[in-house]
């Protein structure tokens, strides 16, 4: 992995090598990675959040989330929304730690560790030891593999790499550029779920193989999540 061009702070770090760190209340820098951060929400992410604060999908959106895309953007990007209160907090986060805790985004999970999977690449980590964090100075060690366990990523990864297979398909990689109905098919489909829902129930969507027959399954949040994956790549891509 020679070639990739990492930041200073940041070393890849093998699934069984041993690291220290440890994130807890008595700590010095407690919460202070939950300020000055772009924190990006993945489908999943916002599935757990939209949940945990008893709201529905577009109601957590309108309210927590700003979208953004740059002219050379495939796809928007999602931010968790930060309060105006001169640090940049998270809207989530509180003296005594994370509100929403149970519930938190993947990337909040893995900290201060990173996941990647791509086309080319096999799954690898790496660490991220910002000066702000002593963490690292805890003594408790663990691989990236059993920190991964620890924080309950293995869920979060599993939706975050089907999504992967529609950011990293083919088509994209060859310069598709999606229309403002193929981007809003895409928000709405792996974002808006509720929205999402009863438009499939409904039969308001066209190409909605299936949808009918599968009622029952798309009651629930995570099955209805890895239906509209399956169902956007068959809407953008044709399979």
């Amino acid at each position: 992995m020679e070639d990739l061009q990492l930041p200073k702070n940041v070393r890849i770090i093998e699934r069984e090598a041993v690291f220290s760190f440890r994130c807890h209340a008595g700590i010095d820098c407690f919460t202070r990675c939950c300020r000055q951060l772009e924190l990006a929400l993945t489908p999943y992410d916002v599935l757990r959040l939209k949940k945990a604060t008893g709201l529905t999908s577009s109601v957590f959106l309108d309210r927590y989330v700003i979208i953004e895309a740059e002219e050379n953007d495939v796809f928007p990007r999602l931010y968790l929304t930060m309060v105006d209160d001169g640090k940049e907090s998270c809207v989530f986060v509180s003296p005594r730690g994370c509100t929403v805790y149970e519930d938190r985004p993947g990337a909040c999970r893995a900290y201060p560790m990173g996941r990647a999977v791509s086309r080319i690449r096999d799954e690898f980590f790496v660490l991220l030891q910002e000066e702000h964090c002593h963490g690292f100075a805890q003594n408790q060690q663990q691989s990236p593999r059993q920190y991964s366990l620890q924080q309950g990523l293995a869920t979060y990864n599993t939706f975050n790499d089907a999504v992967a297979t529609i950011l990293q398909h083919e088509k994209i990689r060859e310069g598709m550029v999606l229309s403002r109905q193929q981007t809003d098919m895409y928000l709405l489909s792996l974002y808006n779920l509720d929205e999402f829902r009863e438009k499939i129930l409904r039969d308001l969507l066209n190409h909605t193989d299936g949808g009918a027959d599968r009622q029952q399954d798309l009651q629930d949040d995570e099955s209805l999540l890895l239906f509209a994956v399956d169902w956007l790549k068959k809407t953008l891509f044709g399979r």
